[in-house]
């Protein structure tokens, strides 16, 4: 497999972007593939660059790449037309749009998940030049920034799960916030799934439970090393995990000390403290080896709120059954060793091949990581 230029040109399908005569800033920002470490037998190669603000992805049966953008108001579509690992392709199938983060897929549609509401383009992969007016899922969300950007899936049950954020670093705001609430397709029967969740931008279903495990961002201004960001798992609706008042497994909150931890559900794994910890997949490829098979690797957006910065980087968690036995590093060298920034994970997804998505909203690009065996990645 080889990697395109940096100055691939774009396919733009809306006014907001040019077509490109040469290669974007954004593209320079990424870095180059030879500075990220991973484990003995893995390669990480250029999937695509000049993606800016890169955030959560959606694939297609077709094989397109539906990617959303945060700071940006605009979502992509990505193809790899001659199959050799990279897109190629971009078009721009929506502009405008308030932060639209989250993207999933069904039946031949994309659900895009605004702040305010969530939208649906049907038909898409045989509208990808000439895009349809937006269907208005739903759109009574809360409007409040803080937050508000959302991931969106559907689960194995068929039901779309939309997270809303807290709207402050720390406050009981309510119903529906800190929350993740899940709908019908069509976003009617809208109910709150979990609650205790302050900002997740990532989640999945275990491949043989079902069950729904998701990162959650600790709260800010409690120092460099509390509180821990989460993992979790909800193996059923109703459950609550804590927020404001306890944090990873038993941490009392100091603004919200009257509860305590008893009666929530605590974390399945305490993450690094300020990490950012967005996108995560379960592996479920047959690229890989056995030992990553069912394991959860967790895109680690970065710290703002540390004095020393920590996260930029792909981790994994272990498991046995349900319960979480190791928290590690996989993918190193966004983060400088002397506290440079290259670029910032987001998302993860599994490509067909068993290959591992790796988005960069820092970077604008998105990266594959392939297994190779040791020999193979010794001679690239």
């Amino acid at each position: 497999m080889s990697s395109k230029p940096l100055a691939a040109c774009l396919v733009v399908v809306a006014s907001l972007l040019p077509s490109c005569t040469s290669a974007p800033p954004v593209e320079r920002r990424a870095p180059p593939v030879q500075l990220i470490d991973l484990p003995e037998g893995f390669v990480i190669e250029l999937a695509a660059a000049g993606i800016e603000h890169a955030r959560s992805m959606a694939r297609s049966p077709a094989g397109t790449l539906f990617v959303g953008s945060r700071k940006s108001d605009v979502v992509r579509a990505l193809r790899d037309e001659d199959g050799d690992g990279y897109f190629e392709t971009v078009h721009v199938l929506l502009s405008g749009l308030n932060s639209p983060n989250g993207v999933a897929y069904r039946a031949g549609a994309l659900y895009v998940a605004e702040i305010h509401r969530v939208i649906r383009l049907d038909d898409i992969d045989a509208r990808l030049t000439s895009p349809p007016e937006p269907v208005v899922v739903r759109d009574d969300f809360p409007t409040d920034p803080h937050h508000g950007w959302k991931f969106l899936r559907f689960g194995p049950d068929g039901w779309l799960y939309v997270p809303v954020g807290a709207p402050c670093n720390i406050c009981d705001a309510g119903d529906p916030y800190a929350a993740i609430l899940r709908m019908k397709p069509d976003g009617s029967d809208l109910q709150v799934f979990a609650r205790g969740v302050r900002n997740t931008v990532g989640f999945d279903w275990h491949p043989t439970t079902g069950e729904l495990w998701f990162t959650d961002n600790g709260r800010d201004w409690l120092g460099d090393h509390l509180p821990p960001d989460e993992l979790n798992h909800a193996p059923e609706a109703g459950l609550h995990f804590g927020y404001p008042w306890c944090h990873g497994t038993d941490l009392v909150d100091t603004d919200f000390p009257d509860r305590g931890c008893d009666g929530f559900r605590p974390a399945a794994q305490e993450l690094g403290a300020h990490v950012a910890s967005l996108g995560m997949r379960f592996y479920t490829g047959d690229s890989f080896p056995e030992e990553y098979r069912n394991q959860v690797f967790i895109a680690e957006h970065g710290s703002w709120n540390s004095s020393v910065k920590v996260g930029y980087q792909v981790s994994l968690v272990r498991l046995e059954g349900n319960r979480p036995v190791s928290y590690e590093p996989f993918a190193t060298g966004w983060l400088r060793p002397h506290g440079g920034v290259r670029g910032r994970p987001v998302d993860l997804l599994v490509e067909p091949d068993g290959s591992l998505l790796v988005s960069d909203d820092g970077g604008g690009a998105i990266y594959r990581i392939r297994h190779v065996g040791t020999d193979a990645a010794e001679t690239r």
